[in-house]
């Protein structure tokens, strides 16, 4: 990971959101396809900053460090995911009764 990885990395996460928000503040695509477009680019940053920036890699030396981050967010996807399935559970029946 030297300067020229960290500055590789640095000019594709400026890159992952100036585009989105161009798309956002010029809008011509529908609004469902700019928020995918969004997300897309979202995850890929994600990804983009934990190659480039946290040094994650298939390494044998990062394998515990790449399992322990896909259990976490495993874990944050299921909390936030049940979560908001309970409140709209609740949701849809306080207003049926």
């Amino acid at each position: 990971g030297g300067l020229k990885s960290h500055a590789f990395g640095f000019i594709l996460s400026v890159l992952l959101t100036v585009i989105p928000f161009g798309w956002v503040m010029y809008p011509s695509l529908p609004k469902a396809m700019t928020l995918w477009i969004i997300l897309i680019f979202a995850v890929i940053q994600v990804l983009v900053h934990l190659v480039y920036f946290l040094h994650l890699d298939r390494s044998a030396a990062q394998r515990n460090n790449v399992i322990a981050f896909v259990f976490a967010a495993l874990v944050i996807v299921l909390l936030v995911g049940l979560s908001l399935w309970i409140m709209f559970s609740i949701h849809t029946n306080m207003m049926a009764h």
